[in-house]
């Protein structure tokens, strides 16, 4: 069965898009409506992201593919 985490290059790579756009990952969280818990989790790889709030995030942040809802 693959590991369906996100991979550690997913998340680096989004977090060094935060770094870039000059934004934390608190303020993120809270201009997306999530909160800062759920953006440090999935960007540090500790949610499955599969469904939900954490799914959510992860797309927004480039993590994994797919489509949300705005």
């Amino acid at each position: 069965m693959p590991n369906a985490y996100p991979t550690e290059q997913a998340c680096k790579a989004a977090r060094e898009r935060l770094q870039m756009l000059g934004l934390t990952a608190k303020e993120w969280a809270e201009q997306n409506d999530f909160t800062p818990s759920t953006v440090y989790a999935v960007l540090n790889g500790q949610k499955k992201c599969l469904r939900g709030v954490s799914h959510r995030a992860a797309v927004l942040l480039g993590i994994k593919a797919g489509e949300v809802e705005q």
